[in-house]
């Protein structure tokens, strides 16, 4: 054989190497345009983003940008803590599926068995229905007086739910927040809430406490029912929801800093403050009357003490094998009406492969999408009142999908 035919044998691997890592990094690098690009309009003196992928369990993107606080100027970190909003749905579903391991309680316990104060109309309802948002049960903020003042809080939810009122005239926080120094504003946490064919709240099922159907029949979301299901934590155990947290999954998981919120009780670390934009620019707007709700949105948390929470998310180190299962399997029958929703689990929203949820509430926008069989993981939390940053965790983690298949 000719030596110049032996030398073109010879580097011919080599040339096939060099071309797939070419290719390969030209994809990454696409990746990481896409990530740029999308944390654009947060990078400055604006409110901020953190942002985190995780692949094979290790962070391929791990960055914050711009400000937790505008009026102080104090930057996003990767160790900033941000209002998850209904991002926090996940943590109260893991907690009354850590009960079910221990024997305190069962899904299918009546909510009145633990709730009893719960009206009559109540009583085809299921711990599992409020898991699943199939309860039927009535939006809380629905009942909420125009002229409430304050805040309520999850027992207040049960006392509306029950009477039409809150446990206390105005609510059991009518203080502004002393971290904010701020007036509570009655604007509730948003929740896609799709209308239910048929169904309409009259004024006698308000006041009578009827569900907006019957338990199981339909798909609403419902914050009410993650409220109670705090409250039934806190009985089942007999503790209260933040420390459960704090001992039960915080503590084991080594997420330090992230904590369930309650004014005057704990404090939250490198805090982020939620914003809104007006006339005279980005505003401080933290607080709602319906911020200090803790089983459906009133954890704090940071994308790196969340990188610890995903990881548990893969093996039995909190949850056992039965209990993912239920929690990231379909348990709801009917159309959820939302968008990238086939189904809801337990604390998670479920299209195909991917598992994910969103949180919004007064200043602050997030969302977590995670491809389990990709081993891949898109965090996404911000504090101003917009955009949803679904759009753009989701660009984000199709450009390393994308990555992904090209580098395997």
């Amino acid at each position: 054989m000719r030596p110049a035919t032996l030398f073109l044998l010879a580097i011919l691997p080599f040339a096939s190497t060099a071309a797939t890592t070419a290719a390969n990094e030209a994809t990454e690098n696409t990746a990481m345009a896409e990530v740029d690009a999308r944390l654009l309009p947060y990078t400055g003196d604006v409110p901020g983003a953190a942002l985190l992928v995780l692949r094979d369990g290790k962070p391929v993107v791990r960055r914050g940008v711009g400000l937790a606080d505008v009026a102080t100027g104090t930057p996003v970190t990767p160790a900033t803590n941000f209002r998850l909003a209904s991002v926090s749905k996940q943590f109260t579903a893991a907690a009354v599926l850590l009960l079910a391991e221990d024997g305190r309680l069962r899904l299918d316990d009546p909510v009145r068995r633990w709730l009893p104060e719960l009206p009559a109309s109540a009583d085809g309802v299921t711990l599992h229905h409020l898991l699943s948002h199939t309860s039927g049960l009535y939006d809380y903020e629905d009942l909420m007086p125009a002229d409430f003042s304050g805040q309520v809080r999850d027992a207040d939810v049960l006392c509306l739910l029950a009477t039409g009122s809150a446990c206390h005239a105005k609510g059991a926080g009518a203080t502004p927040d002393d971290a904010t120094g701020e007036a509570a504003t009655h604007v509730a946490d948003a929740a896609a809430k799709p209308q239910v064919s048929g169904v309409s709240a009259s004024a006698s099922a308000t006041a009578a406490g009827e569900p907006y159907f019957a338990p199981g029949s339909a798909y609403r979301y419902s914050n009410s029912a993650y409220a109670l299901l705090s409250l039934v934590v806190e009985r089942a155990s007999g503790m209260h929801y933040p420390e459960f947290l704090r001992t039960r999954i915080f503590q084991p998981l080594d997420m330090d800093h992230t904590v369930a919120f309650v004014d005057g009780a704990n404090r939250v670390d490198a805090r982020a403050f939620g914003h809104s934009e007006g006339g005279d620019g980005w505003q401080r707007s933290d607080q709602s009357t319906t911020s200090a709700v803790l089983g459906d949105g009133g954890i704090y948390s940071s994308i790196d003490d969340l990188a610890k929470w995903d990881a548990a998310l893969y093996d039995d180190r909190l949850l056992s094998d039965a209990s993912r299962a239920l929690a990231f399997s379909a348990q709801t029958r009917t159309s959820t009406g939302e968008d990238d929703v086939a189904a809801y689990g337990y604390g998670w929203r479920l299209d195909g492969g991917l598992m994910w949820h969103s949180g919004e509430t007064m200043g602050f926008r997030n969302v977590i999408l995670r491809w389990p069989a990709q081993r891949l993981t898109v965090l996404m939390l911000t504090n101003r009142n917009g955009p949803e940053p679904y759009a753009a965790a989701r660009a984000i983690g199709d450009a390393w999908l994308r990555e992904s298949a090209a580098t395997r």
